[in-house]
């Protein structure tokens, strides 16, 4: 149906992103998090990631209405059990019985284990956008991810394989690749985002990556090789010298190494982005992400800087500046017809327990 006025049919609009992240407010969080955190030997942090989720979600907005986010504490806190329950208790008495076998029949058993957990890794991360994914409204509708877990696990060991065989040379492609069923398989409602795997590679990324893994390779080698040399020298001097100074020393050096790395690989990190939200487009709508190197290197050393003064304790803080970093970023060209979406079922009952379990989460 068309306006007489306008030729664009009704429903049909552009998208435009905002965000209203305050961090003053996720200061007060990160502090009430971390000390129920304390009191409860963790147990608060599903209900804390909740929290944090819904203030975040509220304060991005898109063409001027804000998103919603309907998760609860308690469903990731069940699927966390029901991880625990159906998959960690079980690898725990096969990897203790794996132990009266004997060393060789331990590594026949132990070797197709570890596979699983890295195919178990990848079903967590499918799994787990799932649950945001059904968690998320805007304007009341849904958000659902369409696709096969098992499929995702598979995949990402597969890849992961690659990036062995190759000395991690495909990893940056199996990034990429990783993230097409994730955006591919979205859907607002009924409405169909789609993953373009060529407006993706557009984007270069290796000549980021490249110079940043050589680099780095070769600080981290050097480092390990000076850690080594004066542990070998000092056990030779003083062969009952204390662990403790050694440790010390491991974290001295390590620590600038981390940083230097950040700022290494924040091309990579910028250009991989920019990459894979080219290749996201929701009808005629295409995306766009305006973020440089040196922004994200800003971004990833204040985070780390904050997530080491505090001890971890402001992760929430951390998830607030990343999120309004992006969306402040986030540009789209192109309409879409988002007004006739068609509400999409509620989703999983339960919350990325997995994904909690394996750290294969972000928020």
């Amino acid at each position: 149906m068309f306006n007489s006025d306008n030729p664009t049919p009704e429903g049909v609009e552009t998208l435009t992103f905002a965000q209203k992240v305050r961090l003053g407010s996720f200061l007060g969080l990160s502090v009430k998090n971390g000390l129920l955190n304390l009191v409860t030997l963790t147990l608060y942090r599903f209900w804390g990631r909740t929290e944090v989720r819904r203030r975040l979600w509220q304060a991005i907005y898109l063409n001027d209405e804000p998103f919603e986010y309907t998760g609860r504490g308690g469903e990731l806190f069940r699927g966390f059990l029901y991880a625990m329950l159906l998959v960690g208790l079980p690898l725990l008495v096969v990897v203790a019985g794996a132990q009266f076998l004997g060393p060789k029949f331990a590594a026949l058993i132990i070797f197709p284990i570890y596979l699983f957990l890295f195919v178990l890794f990848g079903f967590a991360r499918f799994s787990a956008f799932r649950y945001l994914a059904s968690r998320t409204l805007w304007r009341g509708v849904r958000f659902q991810l369409k696709g096969s877990r098992i499929r995702y696990g598979f995949s990402y060991l597969g890849y992961l394989l690659l990036s062995v065989i190759t000395l991690g040379w495909f990893w940056p492609a199996a990034e990429r690749r990783l993230a097409g069923p994730l955006w591919d398989g979205l859907r607002f409602g009924d409405r169909r985002f789609r993953f373009s795997l060529d407006a993706a590679r557009k984007i270069p990324i290796y000549r980021a990556f490249i110079p940043a893994a050589l680099v780095f390779g070769v600080l981290y080698f050097a480092v390990m090789g000076v850690i080594f040399a004066i542990g070998f020298a000092a056990q030779k001097a003083q062969p009952a010298a204390p662990d403790g100074a050694m440790i010390v020393l491991i974290y001295a050096m390590l620590l600038p190494l981390s940083v230097l790395g950040v700022l290494i690989f924040a091309p990579y990190q910028a250009a991989r982005l920019r990459s894979v939200v080219a290749g996201i487009s929701l009808e005629d709508a295409r995306f766009r992400l305006e973020v440089k190197w040196w922004g994200m290197a800003m971004l990833e050393l204040g985070n780390l800087l904050l997530l080491i003064i505090s001890l971890g304790l402001l992760f929430p803080v951390v998830e607030a500046r990343t999120a309004r970093f992006l969306i402040s970023r986030l540009k789209s060209s192109g309409t879409a017809d988002l007004a006739s979406a068609v509400q999409a079922p509620r989703g999983p009952g339960t919350g990325e327990g997995l994904a909690d379990a394996f750290g294969a989460i972000n928020l």
